[in-house]
């Protein structure tokens, strides 16, 4: 006796498996198509916003899973709030200055000491810029929503130059002085070391 013949069960179009690899594109393609992300900000206009500043990773190579974790627990946080009827702008950025970008060069076979320090940063940005975009497709596969358009990226002219002003305004103010402190220095890397 066939068993399945005698379960009362609903019909439905719904798919018993998941089939996410063949379906993953086009609900990535709706999304894009549909702009999810500004109609949630366009439903909330006008009314009290959150604003959650992003503490950006470094555009050094793929998300790893702590970097993934973070961008998850961010994008949930930005999401309840736009569900609590919060405008929610989130802007994803990312460090695209220090020595973990130089690192990964000079690890790709990269010799800064054969070229001048230009070059050198003209290299370092090439990679930050391809791991930006890697690291951004990366987000959207994970539903992640945000303005994917404006980003915030520590090289771009723009931001730096706001550093320079808000760095110009605490010296002014008297925030910045020179005192006693010591500063590592890694003599291989040839460069400073954090203190942490």
């Amino acid at each position: 006796m066939d068993y399945k013949e005698t379960l009362n069960m609903p019909k439905t179009d719904f798919e018993m498996r998941g089939n996410l690899a063949k379906k993953e594109p086009g609900i990535l393609e709706r999304w894009e198509k549909e702009n999810s992300y500004q109609e949630i900000l366009k439903r909330h206009e006008g009314q009290k916003s959150f604003i959650l500043h992003d503490g950006p990773p470094y555009a050094n190579g793929n998300l790893h899973a702590g970097t993934a974790m973070n961008r998850v627990i961010k994008d949930f946080i930005v999401r309840t709030h736009a569900m609590s009827d919060f405008y929610t702008p989130f802007f994803p950025g990312w460090d695209t200055h220090g020595l973990p970008i130089e690192n990964a060069i000079q690890r790709l076979g990269v010799d800064r000491k054969s070229m001048s320090p230009a070059e050198f940063r003209q290299k370092c940005m090439e990679y930050a810029q391809k791991q930006i975009a890697q690291q951004m497709a990366t987000e959207k596969r994970l539903g992640q929503i945000a303005d994917y358009e404006h980003p915030y990226i520590t090289l771009q002219k723009g931001f730096e130059a706001r550093q320079i002003r808000a760095f110009e305004k605490m010296a002014l103010d008297g925030l910045i002085f020179q005192g006693l402190k010591p500063i590592y220095w890694s003599p291989f890397k040839e460069t400073a070391v954090a203190d942490s």
